[in-house]
């Protein structure tokens, strides 16, 4: 029984290890391109979100507003932050985009922000490699990205690539 156990543990080390490895080698200089490069870096839920045409009414744009948890980027500007995105839907039409993030309310995430062209709001940062869906872990109750990494780990990645600056 001892030995049995003893095994369990350790492939459960060894798959934890192998999935933070797996990250790290797909997605850590993504991680460190989307630090730099965005204005803001927050975690949060998705409160509401609004879909509307553009004056033009040749698209529709989406307002997500994301109640902010943690600035890890850029100054604290308030409690929620409105993140606008191309596609929705407004009555029966409809449009979505490939490459682009979409949000769904009551979500959690972790998100790599630009200031949009007015500078009143924001669009994630390299579509959607910059939104990252943070989940609850069933056995551990901690936060963990999709790829099962833990969020503290990712957000201590992300601050140590913002001091090499």
């Amino acid at each position: 029984m001892k030995i049995y156990i003893i095994f369990l543990l350790l492939f459960f080390c060894c798959f934890q290890l192998t999935s933070l490895a797996q990250f790290s080698q797909k997605e850590l200089s993504t991680i460190k391109t989307l630090s730099k490069g965005s204005d803001v870096i927050v975690t949060g839920k998705i409160a509401k979100q609004k879909s509307s045409w553009n004056k033009n009414k040749t698209r529709i744009y989406t307002e997500a507003t994301l109640q902010v948890d943690e600035y890890l980027k850029g100054n604290d500007n308030g409690n929620s932050i409105i993140v606008t995105y191309a596609g929705g839907e407004v009555g029966d039409v409809g449009e979505l985009y490939t490459h682009m993030p979409r949000f769904a309310n009551n979500e959690d995430v972790l998100v790599f922000l630009k200031k949009d062209e007015k500078g009143t709001g924001f669009k994630v940062f390299k579509g959607e490699n910059g939104k990252i869906n943070i989940l609850n872990d069933t056995k551990t109750g901690k936060k963990v990205t999709s790829s099962n990494v833990q969020i503290n780990y990712l957000k201590a990645q992300i601050k140590s690539y913002l001091k090499e600056r």
